[in-house]
């Protein structure tokens, strides 16, 4: 697949990006590094550019996985990394936001160690942080920006009057807001609005806590530690109507012999203002079905009308990802 443009920065990215939330292992019942790491090899050399990460994912885990595979892969200029900042946590593993201006910088400069380079592609406010002004946050980027040692600006979670404010004091590249078939929120404001000011987007969830691959049940159970336990949409009433959505898809990929997750991701990279899609993978097998999608694109624009038709009937009420946040 062709890549496609970041904004106005420079940087190509392939239509699907690879995230690295999962081999935190933190609130996803635990992660393990070796397979990781052949995930984000298997990613790179199957064509996969773009890494997504943060120094949240696993308190540090997560990017040093990253900084490992990027040593072994010995190709950083051929792959875009993106990491975030603004989440602080305490030994009991306490968490709030945090976008002053000291904790950007000493956050960029954990970054870099962790990630065992010296610059990185995009930088991004992870969740936004009403105690400090978008101001005093931004002034941060802006001076990274100039210095060389990020290539794009970035900002996630916010909303769309969240974002032009931030564009009063910075020139935004891009924005990282939840968005997958189950949770659609993000197409309604905030991906025209990037599309009609040439903002890139990196969506994230594209395949719903792992709800759209198709391999959960009824009697599916999550560790201790997972956020599945505490996410309304693995509960009760809810969790069956959700099941009852992913089987009605599987049946309408395998027509095509394919899986709900293709048709999942495929949909996701061809909304109207999706750059890039971010899909997590554990493990080698993960990671090789999930770049499947760079090599041939199996559904058409009517499937994906037959699509929305299928979610209309089955799902009629969504629930969003607002369980996700942080404290604010």
């Amino acid at each position: 697949m062709k890549l496609r443009n970041f904004s106005d920065t420079g940087i190509q990215v392939t239509p699907i990006g690879l995230g690295t939330w999962v081999m935190g292992g933190w609130m996803w019942g635990g992660a393990d590094e070796r397979d990781a790491i052949d995930a984000i090899i298997v990613s790179v050399e199957r064509g996969v550019n773009l890494i997504d990460t943060a120094p949240i994912y696993g308190f540090g885990k997560a990017e040093c996985i990253v900084g490992k595979a990027l040593k072994q892969i010995n190709k950083r200029e051929q792959i875009v990394i993106a990491s975030k900042f603004g989440l602080e946590w305490d030994a009991n593993e306490r968490i709030r936001r945090n976008c002053k201006r000291d904790r950007v910088l000493k956050e960029f400069n954990d970054s870099l160690g962790r990630l065992q380079t010296d610059y990185i592609d995009i930088y991004q406010m992870h969740w936004p942080d009403r105690s400090v002004p978008f101001e005093e946050t931004m002034s941060v980027l802006v001076e990274l920006l100039g210095s060389g040692k990020i290539k794009a600006i970035g900002v996630s979670n916010v909303s769309v009057e969240q974002l032009k404010e931030c564009c009063k004091y910075a020139s935004v590249h891009s924005l990282q807001p939840p968005f997958n078939l189950f949770e659609q929120e993000a197409g309604e404001e905030l991906l025209p609005y990037c599309a009609g000011n040439n903002i890139a987007t990196l969506t994230y969830g594209t395949l719903c806590r792992g709800l759209l691959t198709g391999k959960f049940t009824e009697k599916s159970v999550f560790p201790k530690g997972d956020l599945r336990k505490f996410d309304p949409k693995f509960k009760g009433d809810k969790f069956k109507l959700y099941l009852t959505a992913v089987n009605t898809l599987k049946r309408y990929a395998g027509q095509k012999n394919s899986t709900v997750a293709q048709l999942s991701i495929e949909w996701a990279i061809n909304q109207p203002g999706v750059t890039c899609a971010l899909i997590g993978a554990r493990n080698r097998k993960q990671a090789e079905q999930n770049s499947l999608i760079l090599e041939e694109q199996i559904f058409s624009c009517e499937d994906f009308q037959n699509v929305d038709k299928i979610l209309e009937r089955t799902v009629q009420r969504p629930l969003g990802a607002e369980f996700m946040a942080p404290p604010k």
